[in-house]
């Protein structure tokens, strides 16, 4: 193994920070892109299920109009 133990890892030589900041760097932004659309789907499901309650909840003479 490269490293002798964990704090080897986490400093590497004096570079950790930049490593470790790159790797946070290019997580959060594919974090990010996963995460969003997943959310927006829920909502929309959440709004079409909202709506169908709506539809279902109108009087019938209210659904002819």
């Amino acid at each position: 193994m490269y490293f002798d133990s964990l704090s080897a890892v986490w400093h590497m030589d004096g570079h950790g920070f930049y490593v470790w900041l790159s790797y946070a760097l290019t997580f959060l932004p594919v974090a990010i892109m996963l995460w969003l659309p997943i959310r927006r789907q829920r909502q929309h499901w959440q709004w079409i299920v909202a709506e169908q309650r709506r539809a279902n909840s109108r009087p019938a003479d209210a659904q002819s109009e």
